[in-house]
């Protein structure tokens, strides 16, 4: 068992192509939301400005709510937009050559927030991606009514894209 860990060590050392190539690296993707009292779709667009970061911008819009107090969002309170920095950590932990991690710092019309995602690339140019996003604090310390939507825990998964 000790040998086969071992080897399995040297092999991950080895690999050195990663699914993010660093500086000029481009991303997009598209994908569904998937939070508290609404789904809907979301898109990033990345770009590489180092051998392990990028940044980017990610937006949401909620297509199914739920009402409250029998009024229906407008669209302000169903869309977001931010600006994102992404820490490309795969190589860092010689992860198979397929695979990006990257959390990250997000910065948005209705939050200061982190995110954690992972990609999986078939080919060179088309993937799937999982993404985690979470407020880390709120412009509005006491969130009401539609306000909520997008000041949550959201989950979002879709087709990652090299371009």
């Amino acid at each position: 068992m000790k040998k086969l860990i071992i080897f399995t060590l040297f092999l991950c050392g080895m690999v050195n192509a990663q699914v993010f190539t660093g500086k000029g690296d481009q991303k997009f993707q598209v994908g569904a939301n998937i939070q508290d009292h609404g789904t809907g779709i979301m898109v990033t667009y990345d770009r590489g400005l180092g051998k392990n970061f990028s940044v980017g911008l990610v937006s949401s819009y909620l297509l199914g709510v739920e009402e409250v107090l029998g009024e229906k969002p407008d669209f302000e309170d169903r869309f977001d937009l931010k600006a994102r920095f992404n820490a490309n950590i795969a190589d860092v932990f010689n992860i198979e050559e397929k695979v990006d991690i990257y959390p990250g710092l997000d910065l948005g019309l209705k939050n200061f927030g982190g995110h954690l995602g992972a990609r999986y690339y078939f080919t060179d140019g088309f993937g799937v991606f999982s993404e985690m996003q979470f407020p880390i604090a709120k412009y509005d310390s006491d969130v009401v009514g539609f306000e909520k939507y997008n000041n949550q825990f959201n989950f979002s998964i879709g087709a990652s894209f090299n371009l």
